[in-house]
């Protein structure tokens, strides 16, 4: 076997590394400007009242493709870096005619995916939502395949996530293919982010499951989502209390996601547990910090103009 084919005893865990290793940030993405990368007042305040703000641009198409072949290589379960998943669902459906690939810890693995987390189209509009410093928590892979891809069920991100308190938490969610509705892109209930943490429900199969936890009044609201449509490249950011989910891709392409799941500096450990799969424990009380997770963004973001 030739030295240079990587292997599980050769390929580096890029969590070691923090700041960006590859070709993906080019220079003209660190030369934009505070303003260029900043949302608007609108746009805050829209995040404010609503709990989403979307159509943001955070990827030319070069970048697109590069993740986009980085994932081909990942989702093989043979892949020499498949160890360094902290999850790995080759379908997390419980149907197998319906599938939804969901994985987390690809920054672990591949350069793009690494530093996308530094990406500054990303990092500024995080901090001005955090009003603070950006600490990563996970990111995660979504995939629907052509023709039989499954659903994301409705359901809030915080909570899968009430092992880190307090609750200042923040989900960017990236298009790698064009999202429209015929392929299952985003849907969101506006205002969600206002209601009461609700009990988990299931992530895949059954799109409404979340039915049995509602009153009338946020069923009803359910019945009216929006469809966030998004171009490859573009994001959506949300509150961690938003109800959100994803229909089926019936279509004859592929749709995928990354996400980036972050925190503001200074949330703490909840539990006593690891708080991902392979990931030291932080004893319960202590804020999150470590090799796993990186600060990104070291303090507020200038306000916009």
């Amino acid at each position: 076997m030739s030295q240079a084919t990587p292997t599980q005893d050769n390929l580096a865990d890029l969590a070691e590394f923090h700041s960006p290793l590859g070709e993906l940030l080019a220079a003209d993405d660190s030369d934009a400007t505070i303003s260029e990368q900043s949302l608007s007042a609108d746009q805050l305040s829209f995040f404010d009242e609503y709990g989403y703000v979307s159509g943001i641009q955070i990827l030319d198409p070069r970048q697109v493709e590069q993740l986009r072949e980085e994932l081909a290589g990942i989702m093989d379960p043979e892949h020499p870096g498949h160890h360094l998943f902290h999850e790995f669902h080759s379908n997390e459906s419980p149907d197998p005619n319906r599938v939804l690939f969901h994985a987390l810890g690809a920054w672990r693995i591949t350069p793009g995916f690494h530093d996308l987390l530094w990406h500054p189209a990303f990092l500024q509009p995080a901090a001005q939502l955090l009003a603070g410093g950006v600490r990563f928590w996970h990111d995660q892979l979504f995939c629907k395949p052509a023709k039989h891809g499954g659903v994301v069920a409705w359901h809030q991100d915080y909570s899968y996530w009430t092992r880190t308190q307090p609750m200042q938490h923040l989900t960017c969610w990236i298009a790698l293919d064009d999202a429209t509705r015929e392929n299952g892109c985003l849907q969101y209930v506006p205002g969600s982010h206002r209601w009461d943490l609700l009990p988990i429900t299931g992530l895949a199969g059954d799109m409404h499951a979340i039915r049995e936890v509602l009153n009338d009044k946020q069923w009803e609201a359910l019945q009216n989502p929006v469809h966030v449509e998004l171009r490859a490249g573009q994001a959506a950011f949300h509150h961690p209390l938003m109800v959100h989910g994803s229909g089926e891709n019936n279509t004859s392409r592929p749709r995928r996601a990354a996400v980036l799941n972050v925190f503001r500096d200074g949330v703490c450990s909840g539990s006593d547990e690891p708080l991902l799969q392979g990931v030291p424990s932080i004893p319960q009380g202590e804020p999150v910090q470590g090799k796993f997770f990186p600060l990104l963004r070291s303090k507020e973001a200038p306000a916009a103009s």
